[in-house]
Order: C-alpha cells, then structure tokens, then sequence
C-alpha cells in the first residue's frame, strides 16, 4: 500500500468529515450530520474517534437561545488527510496508466 495511504482516515464516514472540514475553519455538527447523511450518535462517534486521534477539535458554544456544537481539523488532521488524499491520487493514477505488454486500444 501506498506509504500516505491511512487506513483510519479510510473509513467512508471518516473521510467525507474530514473531506468536509478542509476548506472551512469552523463546522457546525447539523451540517456535518446533514451532509453525509447520518445520525446524530453515529456522527458523534466519529468525531470522537477523530478527536482521539488529534485530527479534529470539537468546541460546544452556548448562545442565546440555546448551544451548538463546532468541529474543525487540526494541523495533524489536516496533514493526515492531504497524505491520504495525494495517496489515494497515486493509487487511481497507477491505476489509469498503460500496462506493460497490453495493446493500445
């Protein structure tokens, strides 16, 4: 396997929170939930497996009117995704490329 491959990041559930999280810097739990579509306990056990790992920071706020849950990457989980990401890049480009010996269709 490919050395940036990360089989925890792996996970279909795992990888569209993190795909999610990329470009934003705060992420409220409903859209995350919304978005991938999923319950609210599975998606907290997610997050909390990611939080155990260092690649995301979960913050609850209170407000007026009620609370609400934030998540983002952290440096780690950042760096964790780009590599499986660029991993994954590798794999399918491998995948796409000529075989040796096959004649051109």
């Amino acid at each position: 396997m490919d050395d940036g491959f990360n089989e925890f990041l792996h996970v279909p559930a795992r990888l569209t929170i993190v795909a999610l999280l990329a470009p934003a810097s705060w992420t409220e739990f409903g859209f995350l939930r919304d978005a991938i579509p999923t319950s609210d306990s599975a998606l907290s056990k997610h997050l909390s497996s990611l939080a155990a790992t260092g690649y995301v920071e979960v913050r609850k706020d209170k407000y007026v009117g009620g609370r609400r849950t934030l998540v983002r990457l952290t440096a780690d989980g950042r760096q964790a995704f780009q590599g499986h990401a660029a991993a994954l890049e590798r794999i399918v480009a491998t995948a796409r490329a000529p075989q040796c010996g096959e004649p051109d269709g």
